[in-house]
Parts: structure tokens; sequence; C-alpha cells
């Protein structure tokens, strides 16, 4: 333990924290709005909803913390926010019935994990197939960022400015600056939103999981299948297209262990992070890969201080322009969006695949309630699998 403090001193950065802390903002902005739609769907009161920020908080701080100090490596976790949509969409479905659904789904992740399954799934896909996933997953914020120029053009402008003067002349806190920039933009033009800071400590509340058939087939199911499909899928992605070979089935069964522990306080599920983890994975965190890990440490702190805060931190994030997220973590996926893009067509023999992937998750589809990134790599997978097939065919005489 001692050994591994000294460590994380001496590979403590400024670059490191920053990323962090945007991984955080950009995680926790863009997606809070639909936890706090799922919760009320169930029929949470204000202060369970509280109580689900702070189990979501914890169980994402601890697991990204524990486990990237355990394995040197950027390992970000998440909750599952298409999850929260397929639960911002469910009727006639009470709390503790939910939560009780919220459990066989934490036990179903835990099985993915433990019995190595998902692992061999993952060991099948082709690097470029991964990394056409990964592009075209962050390539969205990419346009979206982009897309912000119509409604906040000077803001937009000004921070993308910011940016590659910053790659220029400071290439390491390019981000940084970015973020200091908007601050001050947003503060000056009074476009922080302060009144919304609610400064108070969240606490948690439980409820008794109730275990219900029509729930496990309703709820449970589909949320294990999208939280595996859409975010634990892209997740190891992203790990592998930044060349990071972390163990899968351990880190699958502690988010799954942590899910288990955390739900009857309204952690509906927990899994790998994406998008934000690139933000951590990525050279803007830090040029060598080896103190990137220092990145999803700090984003894991940032995590627990936004459950313990609870209500004010929801403020805090939320009180940012949405344009000034959206160009932040445009600006900060950039680098690794262009990397997985050049690994994605390197080999001809995988081009078309990874190609067909890369638009498939770009498009941002939805079929049977489960995302684009699945169906990527399937299309990707058919590709190949087609591509092979020809090439094994013998030619007619």
């Amino acid at each position: 333990m001692a050994a591994g403090m000294i460590a994380l001193r001496r590979d403590l950065s400024l670059s490191a924290v920053a990323a962090g802390f945007i991984a955080v903002l950009v995680g926790f902005s863009s997606s809070v709005a639909i936890v706090f739609a799922a919760a009320q769907a169930l029929g949470a009161t204000p202060a369970q909803t509280t109580s689900w920020i702070w189990a979501l908080g914890l169980g994402m701080g601890l697991t990204s913390l524990g486990l990237s100090l355990r394995y040197r490596q950027p390992v970000l976790t998440a909750w599952s926010t298409p999850g929260a949509a397929l639960l911002a969409g469910t009727s006639g479905v009470g709390l503790s019935e939910a939560t009780g659904a919220f459990v066989v789904c934490a036990l179903l992740i835990v099985l993915a994990g433990l019995t190595r399954g998902f692992e061999r799934l993952m060991d099948g896909i082709p690097q470029a197939v991964a990394a056409a996933l990964l592009a075209g997953v962050l390539a969205r914020f990419g346009l979206d960022a982009v897309g912000g120029v119509a409604t906040a053009p000077w803001l937009v402008l000004a921070m993308t400015a910011t940016y590659l003067l910053a790659r220029r002349w400071l290439p390491r806190y390019a981000v940084l600056a970015v973020l200091a920039m908007a601050i001050a933009w947003c503060a000056t033009t009074g476009q922080l939103q302060w009144a919304r800071v609610d400064w108070q400590w969240a606490r948690p509340v439980w409820v008794t999981p109730v275990f219900s058939l029509g729930a496990i087939i309703s709820v449970a199911l589909p949320l294990f299948i999208v939280t595996m499909a859409s975010q634990n899928l892209p997740g190891v992605a992203a790990m592998r297209a930044c060349g990071f070979a972390t163990p899968v089935s351990p880190v699958i069964t502690s988010t799954g262990a942590a899910t288990l522990l955390l739900a009857p306080f309204g952690a509906f599920a927990l899994n790998l992070a994406a998008i934000t983890a690139a933000i951590c994975m990525g050279r803007e965190a830090h040029a060598d890969p080896a103190r990137r890990y220092v990145a999803a440490v700090a984003a894991g702190i940032f995590y627990i201080v936004m459950g313990l805060a609870g209500g004010a931190v929801v403020g805090l994030l939320g009180a940012f322009p949405r344009e000034a997220v959206v160009a932040l973590a445009g600006l900060a996926l950039l680098g690794t969006i262009g990397g997985a893009l050049s690994t994605a067509l390197r080999d001809d023999h995988h081009r078309d695949a990874a190609m067909l992937t890369f638009l498939v998750c770009l498009s941002g589809v939805s079929l049977l309630g489960v995302g684009s990134a699945f169906w990527g790599v399937v299309a990707g997978s058919v590709a190949l699998t087609v591509q092979h097939y020809r090439s094994r065919t013998p030619s007619p005489p």
C-alpha cells in the first residue's frame, strides 16, 4: 500500500487531474437528467433520488479508484446511461420491485465476469473493429461540439482557438487551458447558473428489494443486456483501442459486485465507461501511457465527492452551459478519435469491416432496445466473416 502511494505521488500530474475532472464533468452533466427521470418514473421521492446520486457516485468513485490503483491502468466506471433511459420508460413497476430487479441485474453481471464468457467474446473482436467502434462512439461528441456553434458561436470558437494555441505552445495542458477559458468566459458573461446549487450533503435511503417475476423479465434482463452491449462492450473496446490490456473479467465482476452492494440505495447498474474513459486514456491526460491511470484515480475521487455532496454537486455541474460541456468533450476527445480512426483503417484486410462498424456506431441507431455500439460490432463481424469466407473459397476452374 505504501509503495502504491509513493508511485501515485511520483506519477501525479496536473494534466491527469484535469483530465479526470473533465471526464466526470462530461459524464455526469451529459446524462444526470436521465437518471433523475428514471428515479421519478419508478416513484422515488426527492430523498430517494438524492440517495441514487449518493450510491452511484460512491460506486463509480470507489471502483474507478480501486481498479485503477490495482492495475496501474486507467479504469473508469460509469452508470449505465442506456439503462437509465430504459428505466425512465418503465411503467407499472414500483421502486421496491425495481430495486429487486437491480439486484438480479447485478448478479448477472457478476456471473458474466466470473464465467469469463464476456472476456472471451471481446478477445474475438479484431483490433481494427474495436478501434472503429471507439471512433464511431466518440465521433458523435465531436459532431455535437461542432453543432454548438449554432447556439453559442463565440464561446465554442473561443474554446477551439484556445485549444489550437495551447496545442502549439502547451500541448500537455491544452484541455486544461480550454476548461479554464470556458469557466472564465461563462463567469464573466453570467452563464453560470449558481441558483441551481443546493448546498446539502446527500444521505443514503434504504429501499428493501422485492423480487417479482414480472420485474425480473421487464426490468432486470433488459437492463443487463443494454448494460453489457451498450456500455461494457464499448468500454472494453476503448481500453483495447488505446493500448491497455486490462483484465476484463475481474473488472466486470467488480462492477457487478459494487452494483449488488449499493442497489438498495439506488445504484441500478455500474459498468465500464467508454467516452469519458477515453478522456483519461488519451495523450491529453499524460504523454506517458504508464502515468495515465492517475486521471482515472482523480476521476474516482471526484465521483466520491459528487456522491457525498449530492445535490450541491448536481447543481455545480449543471451550472455550466450545455454548449461548453459538449465543446469541452469534443476537444478533449479529438486526439483519441484521430488515433482510433488511424488504427481502424491501417489494415487493408479489415478496412471495409472497420468502416462499416464506424458508420453504424456513428449513426446512433438503436434496435430492440440495444444501442449502436453492439450493432456496429455485429455489422463489422458479419463483414469480416463474409470477407474471410470469400478469401477461403477456392476459385472455380
